[in-house]
């Protein structure tokens, strides 16, 4: 219940700036559960999303239809970053047009503060311009900026960022306080931050469509990649109950009709024993005629025979693996041996899997990678009878890897995230061109007409 004297809270998800951006399964999880964490103490929430494919004056644009929700995002060419302006490739802001963007933010309700989130470091860009246009607009309104890019980049937030609060902390931790500050509304958590059972759900209703949902079974991850930052945003984990995770299934099934959901977990079949086995079967016996996707990638290991039938039977349509490199004497990790690949593969088709429905992500642009290690591994990949996805590696401040990457990188990838970009190959010193790049993607281009398979670690 909306109490009489609660504040108004603007909730906002920046445009993306980059040479490509496509809507595979996004949506900003931590700020919509933040949006719905406000709501539940009774507050006015507005959401206004940058990116929204589905926004009502879209409806006149020309636009192309994909399978299981996801789709292109609204593309308006803009001039380069000058950091970026050697590189011979185009550059857009991706999402709604920025008229859109200001009538909207006119016709609503002044706000008492602004929540904007950030996501990939080297898209801050845009970013700085969705703060310019809400300044046009609400001048005096205190913005408070979070997110991923801030987390990792707090010191050039600090610099180039025109927010009057930078969250550094987990939103959940601050949210309810930095309100008070800026509002007086006094409020209580209503749910335990360690339990993630008591979290109500994402606000994915105030969307204009919901193509899909986003699910997030465990909060932090067990593994240590080098060249995640998992460990450093996330310092425990915490995971929800198999029947938490089933009860919002059937919420967004029974209510809003949602058939597709994809898992943004990144372990999400780490103790299979203990969660993932149990969940599928408690899926499965509900026989709901639903859709998932794992875009964030599964551990192959964990594929054993009783669960790659339990991931068929529940209705994985999109199953990615993270596979990195089949170059196995230099691998940065010890998640996986070549038999384990082997053998989960022939798990998956046995289980009743097609060669379509399964992809492998392999990570190019890593500091000191071999370019033969990247052609040996895209030609094991589809002699398996899997897609291999070409994956571009993103160095990340606060990974293992940053140290080696920003020593050998021809860019200034610690001064500044633009660089970071994982279209230059900002960590080879000769760079990767064009030509290069379109022969592994050629390499890549053989089953089922699908070619240029291209995603952000």
């Amino acid at each position: 219940m909306i109490s009489s004297n609660a504040p108004h809270i603007l909730f906002v998800n920046p445009w993306i700036h980059d040479f490509a951006a496509f809507d595979f399964w996004a949506r900003p999880m931590g700020l919509m559960q933040l949006v719905s964490i406000v709501r539940s103490q009774g507050m006015h929430v507005s959401y206004i999303d940058c990116l929204n494919r589905f926004h009502p004056n879209a409806d006149n644009l020309p636009s192309k239809k994909f399978r299981y929700g996801r789709g292109a995002y609204i593309k308006t060419q803009i001039p380069k970053p000058k950091k970026l302006a050697s590189f011979p490739r185009k550059y857009s802001r991706y999402g709604i047009l920025p008229e859109w963007f200001v009538h909207d933010l006119k016709v609503m309700h002044k706000p008492d503060v602004i929540m904007i989130t950030s996501i990939m470091t080297y898209w801050y860009p845009g970013v700085q311009e969705t703060i310019h246009y809400i300044r046009t607009v609400f001048k005096d309104v205190p913005i408070v900026l979070g997110g991923i890019y801030v987390r990792l980049c707090l010191s050039h937030a600090k610099k180039y960022m025109d927010a009057d609060i930078l969250v550094s902390d987990p939103g959940e931790l601050v949210i309810l306080k930095i309100i008070e500050q800026q509002t007086g509304f006094q409020s209580k958590l209503q749910f335990d931050i360690q339990q993630l059972d008591t979290f109500p759900y994402p606000a994915w209703d105030l969307q204009n469509k919901i193509p899909f949902v986003p699910l997030l079974t465990t909060r932090g991850c067990p593994f240590r990649c080098d060249y995640c930052a998992s460990g450093f945003l996330e310092k425990q984990i915490r995971r929800r109950s198999i029947d938490h995770v089933c009860e919002e299934i059937l919420y967004w099934y029974q209510k809003f009709h949602v058939r597709d959901f994809v898992f943004y977990d990144d372990a999400l079949l780490y103790q299979s024993e203990k969660f993932a086995i149990p969940l599928l079967e408690k899926i499965i016996s509900h026989k709901l005629p639903i859709r998932f996707h794992t875009p964030n990638a599964i551990h192959i290991r964990e594929i054993t025979e009783p669960v790659a039938k339990l991931l068929h039977a529940s209705g994985f349509k999109n199953l990615r693996m993270g596979l990195e490199t089949m170059d196995f004497k230099h691998r940065m990790d010890h998640k996986l041996t070549f038999s384990e690949f082997d053998k989960a593969i022939n798990n998956l088709k046995n289980a009743g899997f097609q060669s379509k429905d399964l992809g492998a992500y392999l990570l190019i642009g890593l500091p000191e990678q071999k370019r033969e290690s990247i052609n040996a591994s895209i030609d094991c990949v589809k002699e398996s009878g899997v897609k291999p996805i070409l994956a571009y590696y993103t160095p990340i401040p606060h990974t293992k890897l940053w140290t080696k990457a920003v020593e050998l990188s021809p860019f200034a990838i610690a001064q500044d995230p633009i660089y970071t970009n994982n279209t230059i190959f900002p960590c080879q010193p000769k760079g990767l061109d064009w030509k290069e790049l379109s022969e592994y993607q050629s390499r890549t281009k053989s089953m089922n007409g699908v070619s240029k398979n291209v995603v952000s670690n």
